[in-house]
């Protein structure tokens, strides 16, 4: 009797372990998530106000997988009454080729209102380089009016880039042997089975060229008359300092963001003896349904990725 009396026990301590660990398991992942997103959806956050006029700050951290947020925050930074210019607080590395240029022709909108406005119910977009604005995040950057980055932020990466992983050797090795039923002849490109044809890296080229042709006029169009020597040899992929990228064009001015702020307030006029920063962010809410439903965005998003791991992606980076 003492015996099971001992394995009831121990089995319910186990139990206990395992529920405790399972509570960790789902405040750890929905933690993740709220990483991930950078922020959650409760609301915005405005900050104290001394000041009528205020500067908008839009951070863009990381990789750019998705636009909504971003441009979420452009828009309620344009319909704001007190908000007299915007800036691109950018220190990303590049990502998606869609959504960078989303949020690119958003910023592009808002700046063009300006210029057409002449300064009435509307605002300019201003760029302030953090750690790394390259590729991608130097796309967004491009769109304004005006960059600061410092001497040290990486700048550039002006190009495209689209990888495939040809795993027909480690099939035959493993002596498996994968079957693929299509329709379409090139509706397999890029599946790990087989390598490329020299048809379908020609079909991929074109593509990668024509996109990249898209990065440097979308460049053009702000910076034309700004850069240095052919923009086509500075779209290479390669990388610059901040200094140096203001040599050929890609930058305007040297300083943090504190300094870019100044700019602005002087060049605007805007009431204040100093700039006020305003940044645009949501606010940070606890709810147990958001919670779960982190959980479960959490656990699709992992799905996603090995459903797609196969899948080629076109990135600026």
């Amino acid at each position: 009797m003492s015996g099971e009396k001992s394995k009831n026990k121990a089995v319910l301590g186990l139990m206990a372990m395992v529920g405790v660990f399972f509570v960790v398991l789902v405040l750890f992942s929905v933690y993740t998530v709220k990483v991930m997103k950078g922020a959650d959806k409760s609301g915005v956050s405005f900050g104290a106000s001394s000041s009528k006029d205020k500067i908008a700050i839009i951070e863009v951290e990381g990789v750019i997988l998705k636009s909504k947020l971003i441009i979420e925050h452009l828009l309620k930074a344009e319909e704001m009454d007190n908000v007299k210019a915007i800036v691109m607080r950018i220190n990303s590395p590049g990502g998606g080729v869609a959504p960078t240029q989303e949020i690119y022709d958003e910023i592009r909108r808002i700046d063009e209102a300006y210029t057409k406005s002449k300064g009435k119910e509307s605002k300019p977009v201003y760029a302030s380089f953090s750690s790394m604005a390259a590729s991608g995040g130097y796309y967004l950057g491009a769109a304004t009016r005006k960059i600061c980055a410092l001497p040290g932020t990486i700048t550039g990466s002006i190009g495209v880039i689209m990888q495939f992983m040809d795993l027909s050797k480690l099939y035959d090795f493993a002596k498996l042997n994968p079957q693929t039923i299509k329709a379409g002849r090139y509706k397999d490109i890029g599946q790990p089975t087989r390598p490329l044809t020299a048809e379908e890296k020609g079909i991929m080229d074109k593509m990668i060229q024509g996109v990249h042709k898209q990065f440097i006029s979308d460049i053009n169009k702000t910076r034309k008359d700004k850069i240095k020597g052919d923009i086509t040899e500075h779209a290479q992929g390669q990388i610059f300092s901040g200094e140096d990228a203001m040599k050929i064009g890609l930058v305007d001015e040297m300083g943090g963001l504190w300094a870019c702020a100044r700019g602005i307030h002087k060049e605007l006029k805007l009431e204040g003896e100093k700039p006020e920063l305003l940044y645009i962010k949501k606010k940070k809410k606890f709810n147990f349904l958001e919670a779960i439903g982190d959980l479960e965005e959490a656990s699709t998003f992992i799905k996603d990725m090995v459903k797609s791991s196969n899948t080629p992606i076109m990135m600026y980076k």
